[in-house]
């Protein structure tokens, strides 16, 4: 009985290289002393002076940063882009990336409206006297949100965004592929970019050079790219806030942590993937998930613990959810496999969220994704099968330069040879030439006279540098090998009793079937698709 593998196994064989890195960071940009309605009291009354606490007196330095970001884009030539509902933000900067030329620059500003956190007055009374005085409170209003989409000389494409209402709060967003690009660029590496990732490396050891490149992604290093990119751009705060403490500073938001493993070709990542998928539907279970992330999951854990599989177009990806975190597995581009922990709320994993904790997490993000490969486990090696077939049906160069043709699968002479093979190896002192003439001249519809020396000794041949037969020595005769029998059964049971079988009952009279009925649904779906999408004829 053959025990199944794990994937990390199975994997090994496959993989030309590998890479871990910090791939999307999304990190909240705000100022810790106005996060309380005690902090912004103390705001406008210690520190602006004002002595009656009220937001309205901050409308007047928001309505200046929103002039100052019109005025930035203004004498910089920037376009001032005003996002629609539901309109995809990655598509307009690709537009513009397109006509980068890669040098350090601001694209071009976005303007959406949208939800956040602001603190708001309110008109109260004294319950006794009557008298009406100012509270604030936190809400939620929606509000302009400015983007600024930059180009950094050493991160690559990112983008801050502040919002336009008191505290000011916004984001940032960087990817670490693109910061890895940029510094293996710098450091002479030669390399074949995916996406946002590695397709390929002109020299095969600057893998090495390439993962330290990706561990030196810092939180020194993040917290400087924004220090210099808020020094450039228009700022809500002044000086004076700045000097009395009212800086910005990063948290956590959301962090994908990635490994990428690029394959030796194509077909395996496809094929190994596909039954990756079939072998873990129950991966997502509370026990398997308790595994990857090396946590206890008890009856009163909160989360939803499943597996989802998702096609986006034909490409399908596995996800398994953990509290409010996701590990996504796909095939990335036909390249690579590419494993994803994303992490949405770093106290699943009891760590606070400012991002001096990004080493924790980026140790938590990694060991997950290679304890699920580790956990994922395989009934067999998918691309053995390829590999099986390829050997059979493809053309082989022999070492003297001669090119010997495959036995083509749906070929009615490859079928009427694997079948010989099936009855050959009953024969203890194994087949001749004669032998073979005589079984596979009545299977082509031929008497044996008329079927030439020369084309049997062509078939036999083509057996033989396939491993399907070899020839017992010092004789003239052949026997049929362990691999030869086993490929010719499943062959001809494949060829004879799924594919004749299925294709008749799609293509033959209607007689109800189940595959029958699955054909003409699927038809039906698609003639409906085509209607809804005007595509009809």
């Amino acid at each position: 009985m053959t025990l199944p593998r794990t994937a990390a196994d199975v994997l090994a064989k496959h993989v030309v290289f590998e890479v871990e890195s910090i791939d999307r960071l999304y990190l909240n940009l705000y100022v810790p002393d106005l996060q309380r309605v005690g902090q912004v009291v103390g705001f406008l009354t210690r520190h602006l002076g004002f002595e009656i606490p009220s937001t309205a007196v901050v409308a007047p330095r928001s309505k200046a940063f929103v002039e100052a970001i019109k005025r930035f884009a203004a004498e910089h030539r920037l376009p001032l882009v005003d996002f629609g509902k539901g309109q995809r933000k990655d598509d307009v900067l690709q537009q513009y990336l397109a006509r980068c030329d890669g040098s350090e620059q601001v694209l071009f500003i976005g303007r959406a409206q949208e939800k956040m956190t602001i603190f708001r007055t309110e008109r109260r009374r004294n319950p006794t006297t009557g008298v009406a005085y100012p509270w604030i409170v936190p809400a939620t209003a929606m509000v302009n949100q400015f983007y600024v989409y930059a180009v950094d000389d050493d991160f690559g494409p990112f983008f801050i965004k502040f919002g336009s209402y008191f505290p000011y709060t916004g984001r940032v967003c960087l990817n670490g592929h693109e910061y890895a690009k940029r510094q293996a660029a710098k450091a002479g590496i030669g390399f074949t970019a995916l996406d946002n990732g590695f397709a390929a490396l002109d020299h095969p050891d600057d893998v090495v050079a390439v993962q330290a490149i990706c561990d030196g992604l810092s939180t020194e290093a993040i917290d400087g790219l924004v220090r210099k990119w808020l020094a450039r751009l228009p700022h809500p705060f002044t000086p004076a806030d700045r000097a009395a403490g009212y800086r910005y500073q990063l948290s956590v938001l959301q962090a994908e942590f990635s490994l990428t493993q690029v394959l030796d070709r194509p077909v395996s990542g496809r094929i190994f993937f596909e039954q990756t998928i079939r072998d873990n539907l129950d991966i997502g279970r509370p026990d398997r998930v308790a595994l990857i992330f090396a946590r206890q999951v008890r009856r009163n854990t909160p989360g939803v613990f499943r597996t989802r599989v998702i096609t986006d177009t034909v490409t399908p990806s596995l996800h398994i959810d953990y509290k409010h975190c996701q590990i996504k597995q796909y095939h990335k581009h036909g390249r690579a496999l590419r494993t994803e922990t994303t992490i949405n709320d770093t106290y699943d994993f009891a760590i606070g969220r400012r991002l001096t904790n990004l080493p924790a997490l980026r140790e938590i993000g990694f060991s997950a994704n290679r304890r699920l490969l580790r956990v994922q486990r395989l009934s067999h090696d998918p691309a053995d099968g390829a590999d099986a077939l390829a050997a059979i049906t493809d053309p082989i160069t022999t070492d003297t330069g001669q090119r010997v043709p495959g036995l083509r699968f749906t070929d009615p002479r490859a079928q009427a040879l694997l079948s010989a093979i099936c009855a050959f190896r009953l024969l203890p002192r194994g087949f001749a030439h004669r032998d073979l003439r005589y079984h596979l001249a009545p299977q082509l519809g031929l008497r044996p006279e008329d079927m030439t020396s020369g084309q049997i000794t062509y078939d036999l041949r083509r057996l033989r540098l396939h491993g399907l037969i070899d020839r017992i020595p010092h004789t003239h005769r052949y026997r049929v090998t362990d691999l030869g029998l086993r490929h010719a059964l499943f062959l001809t049971r494949a060829h004879n009793r799924l594919l004749r079988t299925g294709l008749a009952e799609i293509h033959g009279p209607p007689v109800p079937t189940k595959l029958r009925a699955a054909t003409t649904a699927y038809e039906h779906a698609v003639d409906a698709l085509a209607q809804a999408a005007g595509l009809a004829a």
